[in-house]
Parts: structure tokens; C-alpha cells; sequence
């Protein structure tokens, strides 16, 4: 491509023509990348939940059975770590786990819990909804595998 000179007669600058190109490239690229986003994004948010439902309450669930000397009911559910439930006989030494945020899902759905398990048969069923919110579809995330 050609040069504009400057006033001492050397080539310096870019031509219009090489500053579009390159302006249409780099719109190019970010439109691929936005369009692209909630791939990227969404594979991260069921790695965390599979994170969190598999490892994230084992100590905190390990420290309520050991206190209480059980897990905490169905009907408890998974808020006992947070708050004192209801029905307790004293032996509660919560809260097991800081914040409310904990609960819920990248999605903004509240984790759900089942003692005794129904998937893992002896345990608990901690899962996630997934991002369709809805129970028993192919996008759950359990602690069972």
C-alpha cells in the first residue's frame, strides 16, 4: 500500500483504507466474542455449582451431623447450616456456613436438599436446579454422579 510522505519527503502514517480494515477486523472479533459470551460464561456457572454442591458443603454439613448427630431433615433443608432451626434440641453450634448467598445458584435459584437422599441412598441430595429452574431436567447438578 502507499505512504503519504510527511513534509521531509519519508513515508509515515496509514493509509484510510488500512485504518478501516483494521476497525472492521476489530468489529468483527468483538461481535464474535459477544455473540459468544454466554458459552463461555454459562460452561463456568455449572462448574461452579457442580464445585458446590459436591465439595463445598461437605464441611459444613460434616460439622451440623456431628453437633446434632444427624443431617439436617428435608424439611429443615439446607437453610439449618445458616439458622437455627426450629426444632432444635439444643446441640445446634451454627451458623455452619457466613452468608445466604451460599444458597443459591449462579442462575438465582435456592439449592435444594433431600435427607435422606433419594440419588445417594444412606446421604443427602444437594443439587441445582440448572439454569432452566426447573426439577428433574437434563441440566440438574447433584452430588451424585
Amino acid at each position: 500500500m502507499r505512504r503519504s510522505k510527511n513534509f521531509r519527503g519519508k513515508k509515515s502514517g496509514f493509509t484510510l483504507v488500512e485504518i478501516l480494515l483494521v476497525l472492521a477486523l476489530l468489529s468483527l472479533l468483538i461481535g464474535f466474542g459477544v455473540a459468544n459470551a454466554d458459552k463461555l460464561f454459562g460452561s463456568n456457572q455449572n462448574a461452579i455449582v457442580s464445585m458446590k454442591v459436591k465439595e463445598s458443603f461437605n464441611a459444613p454439613l460434616f460439622k451440623y451431623r456431628a453437633d446434632t448427630g444427624r443431617y439436617p431433615t428435608t424439611d429443615q433443608g439446607i437453610k439449618a447450616l445458616l439458622v437455627k432451626p426450629s426444632d432444635d434440641k439444643g446441640r445446634w453450634r451454627g451458623p455452619y456456613i457466613t452468608k445466604a448467598e451460599d444458597l443459591v445458584d449462579p442462575w438465582g435459584n435456592e439449592l435444594k436438599y433431600r435427607y435422606p437422599g433419594t440419588k445417594n441412598v444412606g446421604g443427602y441430595d444437594l443439587y441445582s436446579l440448572g439454569e432452566d429452574g426447573k426439577d428433574g431436567t437434563a441440566d440438574d447438578i447433584g452430588n451424585w454422579e
